[in-house]
């Protein structure tokens, strides 16, 4: 049996596991990936990613090329069936450097992300492999893995030819396999949760060549009509999606059929002006894996928890895990950091990702109300709320999303000093200005690696040379951050000379200014960034060493390392592998 050497075998090339290709790619580690579906999907399952998705795809690479195909900043609003408007989110800032809403054709994402991979020649990808067995030691994981003719994305049994098996060793093992894993499935790890009894009709919709179909619904609607519950989906390239809450005496066959999806549509469309791309019933699940390590075999996106799709996350943790999972995996394959750093991977993550499941199960829970009392008292309620000071505007700018910042104590990195402490929380990410005048994405200039930040001062200053030269291995570039018209001027000065690893900017924004100043760091302090543009920590004037002594502790020695929270005991029972919906149509975070 052929055998062949990798550092990471990844399960999957959904969106999770391209994104993870990738950014394991940029970072010069050799990749396989393994997908057992011969063919391309080809339609629409995400439609939505946000500002920390695409600054994820930034460093993977793509993001310009992914934004061009992309509706961005649109008003996301709830209306009522009468088409009266309740509430109307805007969020047209952009403190990560992206828009926050990013509407997107799923296979427009994909073929972006797959194309890219081709300019790596360390990263090979396999179609039409599927996984059928994998043991791990101590020093690496082998994968056997033979020809599949596929399940048509879930719709049959796979069908392997056992005569073409092959065998890979690789040092990591990654499922991003989605909802029905079989890497998860083979750890013998089960999801938690729940698994809600409401069934959808999804249908996703394609205007006709030369018809203007979807002018009159520019905007994402939660149409919040107690007789029937809609959500209304704009989509580039002429493509929309519509949701229709079934009622319980209603079956899939009879709203699958084309006269009643006629019907449904034709309430917002002419039907003779689209073509019908798709039609399905699905139910949801919002669940999470009860590990999501194994030794070295991982599991990240939809193999390790689902969500339901009314706030548009499901993808987006995918990929947040992609971006996690990435940096901490090349530290170990390509400088020798201890293993133990994976522990900080599921308690860094695991949190956030259950706190967009449960915001997106209290969405649900609002929309798809269909009692027309309780409709009533909801609306009455919201329409309250965004007349109180303070609290419309939380509300009108989405405040109540789950913000990119570790929980206390459980996260690779200094412990948080104080409770607006920026330790354990993600960058913002402003333009700024090189000292030639040109405007720069801020993490265009940090790189891929490690960032040490000194405010208003050269930051390789603050390291012995020792220090200095083990960074500079590690990758690390060094950053002087200046206010605006804060540049060293009016006399000659010591330059620092053409350096691969330093740049100096100057933060014409103002942003940067009062990050420091939140995170407590005045003229001549340092700010330490991990690769995934998360703060390590800060230090004063003189304290670099320190920082880095700390640092480096962590990764190879990782003590006091993050523990993986318990599982509250007021879970359920873990799910049988038997209730994860076979139909889920949106199982994107593959």
């Amino acid at each position: 049996m052929k055998t062949t050497d990798y550092d990471v075998v990844v399960v999957g090339l959904g969106p999770t596991g391209l994104t993870l290709a990738n950014l394991l790619g940029r970072r010069g580690v050799r990749v396989l990936v393994l997908e057992r579906e011969p063919e391309y999907y080809g339609l629409a399952r995400a439609v939505y990613t946000d500002d920390e998705g695409m600054r994820v795809f930034q460093t993977a690479g793509a993001a310009d090329e992914l934004a061009a195909d992309m509706n961005v900043d649109s008003t996301v609003q709830w209306v009522r069936g009468d088409g009266r408007v309740l509430v109307q989110f805007h969020q047209t800032d952009r403190p990560l450097g992206w828009p926050v809403v990013n509407f997107l054709y799923q296979p427009y994402l994909e073929i972006t992300l797959e194309q890219s991979l081709e300019r790596y020649p360390h990263v090979t990808v396999r179609r039409g492999r599927e996984v059928v067995d994998f043991d791990q030691d101590a020093h690496g994981v082998s994968v056997e893995h033979a020809e599949c003719r596929g399940t048509g994305y879930g719709k049959r049994e796979p069908d392997t030819d056992p005569r073409t098996a092959e065998r890979v060793r690789a040092k990591f093992l990654v499922g991003c396999d989605g909802g029905r894993s079989v890497v998860r499935t083979e750890l013998g790890i089960d999801m938690s949760g729940t698994s809600f009894p409401e069934r959808w009709l999804v249908v996703d919709l394609k205007a006709r060549d030369g018809v203007d179909a979807f002018r009159h619904l520019p905007y994402f609607d939660f149409v919040c009509d107690p007789r029937l519950p809609i959500v209304s989906c704009p989509q580039p390239d002429r493509h929309h999606r519509f949701e229709f809450m079934l009622q319980e005496s209603q079956t899939k066959e009879e709203m699958e059929d084309p006269d009643t999806v006629r019907r449904h549509i034709a309430r917002f469309v002419d039907p003779d002006e689209v073509e019908v791309l798709r039609q399905l019933v699905y139910t949801f699940n919002a669940v999470v894996a009860d590990r999501w390590r194994d030794g070295r075999i991982l599991i990240a996106g939809d193999a390790a928890h689902m969500t339901p799709q009314f706030i548009g996350q499901g993808m987006n943790s995918g990929v947040r895990d992609a971006d996690n999972l990435s940096w901490k995996l090349a530290a170990i394959i390509n400088h020798g950091a201890s293993l133990r750093i994976l522990d900080s991977y599921e308690s860094e993550r695991r949190p956030h990702a259950k706190a967009m499941i449960d915001l997106s199960v209290f969405n649900k829970s609002l929309v798809s109300i269909d009692n027309k009392l309780v409709a009533a008292v909801r609306d009455l309620a919201l329409t309250t709320s965004l007349r109180v000071p303070g609290l419309g505007g939380w509300i009108r700018g989405a405040k109540m999303k789950p913000a990119p910042r570790f929980r206390r104590g459980a996260y690779l990195g200094l412990p948080r000093r104080r409770l607006s402490g920026v330790e354990g929380a993600l960058a913002p990410q402003p333009d700024v200005r090189s000292y030639d005048g040109r405007h720069q994405r801020f993490d265009d200039v940090l790189g891929l690696g490690f960032a040490v930040l000194g405010y208003g001062v050269d930051p390789r200053a603050a390291f012995g040379a020792d220090d200095l030269a083990t960074l500079r291995a590690w990758g690390a570039r060094f950053v002087t951050v200046y206010p605006l018209g804060g540049r060293p001027q009016g006399e000659p000065v010591d330059r620092p000379g053409a350096c691969d690893d330093y740049a100096d900017i100057e933060d014409h924004t103002g942003a940067l200014a009062k990050w420091f100043a939140k995170a407590g760091v005045g003229v001549g302090g340092l700010l330490l960034l991990r690769p995934d543009r998360y703060v390590f920590g800060t230090a004063a004037a003189g304290g670099g060493g320190l920082l880095i002594a700390e640092l480096f502790r962590q990764l190879t020695e990782s003590a006091d390392r993050p523990t993986v929270p318990e599982r509250p005991a007021a879970l359920p029972d873990p799910l049988p592998a038997a209730s994860v919906s076979q139909d889920y149509p949106f199982e994107e975070a593959r």
